[in-house]
This record gives C-alpha cells, structure tokens and sequence, in this order.
C-alpha cells in the first residue's frame, strides 16, 4: 500500500476522489495545527481552534456516515479498522467538549496538547492504513462517487463536538438535522457576539441556550442506536 501522502490528485483518482478530497483537507488541518500549537491563550488561539472545529467535526461527520460503512462491506477486517478511528473520532468530541467548559490555564494546555496529538494520529491512521485499504479494494469510478456523497453530506453536518450522539448510523444520521440547525444558529450568534460589542451579551445568551437544547437532542435514544460500545458515551455525562 502507498500512503496518501506520497500519491498526487491523479493517482487518488482525479480531484473528486473521496481519496483526493480527504488529503486536501488533511493538508489545510496540518497547517492549522502547527499554528494552533504556536499560539496562546487568547484572541488569536480562540480563532485557529474556530477554524479547526468548523474542518474537523463536518469532515468527521461525513466520514462515519459515508466512508466508514463502505470500508465496513468492503474489507473483511473493516469493523476493527473503523472502530479505532471512531475512537479517535469520540476522544476528539470529548476533549473539545472539556476545552468549552473553560479549564485552568494548565489543564487547557494539556487539553490542547492531546488534541493536536490525535487529530494527528487521526490523519496518519486515515492516509497510511484506511484509505490505501479502500483504494485497493474499490474502483476509481467508485471513489469519485464516494467523494461527492462525501461532500454533500460534509455540507449539511454539524460543526460542533457532540459526543453523546452515535458515530454510526442510523444514530448519526438521524441527528444531522437537529444539531446542524442548532450548530449553524450558534455560529450566527457567536459571530454576532464577536463583531457587535452592543449585542454580544444577548447572543452570548442565545448561543449557550441553543447549546443546552443540542445537549438535550444529543440523549434522545433513537440517537444513540448503533453506536459502538467501544464509543459510547453516557446520556448523564
């Protein structure tokens, strides 16, 4: 097998290649990591880690529900390849979801430390072993397929941790709609807060009042059905 990292847009398959499609975000999360590991607290960080989360949680997202069940019925040891990823996946979720409840400087700086450490692991995991398994596995003209679902539902998924939900379907797609249209309305919110001194109070408001109802969304059961035990996180977290 050739890593993705060593194969150019025409050998993954031309540009609409779920392979070509993941290297490319890959490479922009790369960069956004080694400028979220030379920052501070503060401004600048808040912005670099903004701009990781609304990457990283809708490509995570189109992952679990398009590509990871192709590797699934395509490879005989799919289930245990995906499972490890998916647990990357939730470790994700949860350390976001602590860097949100406002930790000590130190416990911060730790949080972020293993968050850039496995979203790195993340990525080589994807681009040295699952996705070299796939090209192996599936014709180009499947891959480009795979690309373009890939990338419709990476457009309509939520932008925010959300560890209770399930990683696999149908829990996962079940959840899309409701934690997209909360997600998308806090964004609004949070950039109002950010651009409107005047405003910001009550959008602040707002957003951590439509982050209470997506927590409420996240326990409803019919949204937790296929998770994985390996994943699964409790509703009374």
């Amino acid at each position: 097998m050739t890593s993705l990292a060593d194969q150019d847009t025409q050998q993954l398959g031309g540009r609409w290649s779920i392979l070509a499609r993941q290297k490319q975000d890959h490479v922009r999360l790369a960069r956004l990591l080694d400028e979220l590991a030379a920052t501070e607290p503060g401004g600048q960080q808040d912005r670099v880690l903004h701009k990781i989360a609304r990457l990283v949680f809708p490509h995570a997202f189109a992952e679990e529900s398009v590509l990871w069940p192709e590797i699934r019925r395509r490879l005989p040891d799919g289930h245990g390849l995906t499972c490890q990823v998916e647990q990357e996946h939730q470790e994700v979720n949860q350390l976001w979801t602590a860097l949100e409840d406002s930790p000590s400087p130190d416990r911060r700086r730790q949080i972020i430390d293993r968050l850039i450490a496995v979203l790195r692991e993340d990525v080589r995991d994807e681009e040295d072993v699952l996705l070299p398994r796939l090209q192996e596995a599936v014709s180009v003209r499947r891959l480009r397929r795979l690309g373009i679902a890939w990338e419709v539902v990476r457009r309509i998924a939520p932008d925010r941790p959300h560890p209770v939900v399930s990683r696999r379907p149908p829990g996962n797609a079940l959840a899309a709609l409701p934690l997209t249209l909360l997600d998308h309305g806090r964004d609004v919110l949070d950039a109002t807060a950010r651009h409107s001194p005047r405003l910001a109070p009550r959008a602040r408001s707002a957003s951590r009042a439509l982050a209470r109802a997506a927590g409420r969304v996240e326990r409803f059961g019919v949204l937790r059905i296929g998770e994985h035990p390996y994943t699964a996180v409790s509703p009374e977290r």
